[in-house]
């Protein structure tokens, strides 16, 4: 795909270093956390070799693959979402979200104000959406350590093709009552949206304490996703060494893609085969300005009603009692 990594001879005839060899060495920087001269008796290759390798190998990672591995879900991927959802009691559930601090060793001193928040290093923020199988379906990345999770939400781009009406039809019926957006489960700083659902801090009933432990336990998907995420890369556990925040935005997206990928190579499902080369339906999408902000306007009101958030909460902990109160 990329002349880089394709063996050359020099001027002299003698063959350069073979593409294996530069994909190893990014590939150790990645999953080890070395630094880039830590591979150089391994690799035999040199330190500017090996960053320069790194570098390039992952920003081919996102071109090649990130629009099948950073998708949002399609229609097939929804259906399979909204029956794992049905089967933990949350139905409509399409993940979990929450914000993940990746320290920033190089951090220039005069951004150290901005990148410094409730730790006492710089750091960036990546915010994500997990199923249950650990696939992140959102990643944005890049927003400093001082913002918190709401400050992360109201600059995100989770919800603009919702709001654009660009995304699958999502309908579910709890309690005799219909629905047509689906949620993720959040912790208490998340705002009171349609498309959130909280635990019930302090449950002073059964009914409550069964429905604040299924929720906290679910919503720990993201949580997991984050440890395993660390785990398979240790250059995402310790603190980030470059200089640059796009260069660092480039490693976070090429991790997140391999660790999808090899949740795709485990996933062990018997409900539905997924087609990941297939995007579902084309939604039509309006060509008139008028009526697209129109309606950009309105849905944004909906993903933002309290009074539906309250509605679909209640109706969430009334099933929940039903399904698991006898447990």
């Amino acid at each position: 795909y990329d002349g880089y990594f394709t063996q050359k001879r020099s001027a002299s005839g003698a063959l350069g270093l073979h593409p294996l060899q530069k994909m190893t060495a990014a590939m150790r920087m990645l999953t080890y956390g070395i630094a880039a001269d830590g591979a150089d008796e391994y690799i035999r290759s040199a330190e500017a070799t090996n960053l320069e390798s790194c570098k390039k190998f992952v920003i081919k990672v996102y071109e090649v693959f990130g629009e099948r591995y950073l998708r949002s879900p399609n229609e097939e991927d929804i259906a399979r979402l909204l029956a794992i959802g049905e089967e933990r009691g949350f139905p409509g559930m399409l993940g979990s979200i929450d914000c993940m601090h990746w320290g920033w060793k190089n951090c220039p001193k005069k951004w150290h104000g901005m990148f410094k928040g409730h730790v006492s290093e710089p750091t960036m923020i990546l915010e994500a959406v997990a199923s249950q199988d650990l696939w992140i379906w959102h990643a944005y990345f890049g927003l400093p350590g001082s913002l918190n999770d709401i400050n992360v939400l109201q600059r995100s781009p989770v919800f603009t093709k919702l709001a654009e009406g660009q995304t699958p039809p999502v309908n579910y019926s709890i309690n005799g009552h219909q629905y047509t957006m689906g949620y993720y489960l959040a912790d208490g700083i998340y705002p009171r949206w349609a498309t959130f659902v909280k635990s019930i801090p302090a449950p002073d009933t059964r009914k409550h304490k069964t429905f604040a432990k299924r929720q906290e336990g679910a919503r720990k998907d993201v949580e997991r996703a984050f440890g395993v995420l660390q785990s398979r890369f240790a250059i995402v556990r310790g603190p980030a060494k470059g200089w640059k925040r796009k260069e660092i935005g480039d490693v976070m997206k090429a991790c997140v893609i391999m660790h999808n990928m090899i949740v795709e190579e485990e996933r062990q499902t018997g409900r539905q085969s997924c087609t990941f080369e297939a995007m579902g339906e084309r939604v039509t999408v309006s060509h008139t300005h008028a009526e697209q902000l129109s309606s950009f306007i309105q849905m944004t009101h909906r993903i933002r009603n309290q009074g539906e958030h309250d509605q679909l909460k209640l109706d969430l902990i009334d099933h929940v009692w039903q399904k698991f109160g006898n447990e």
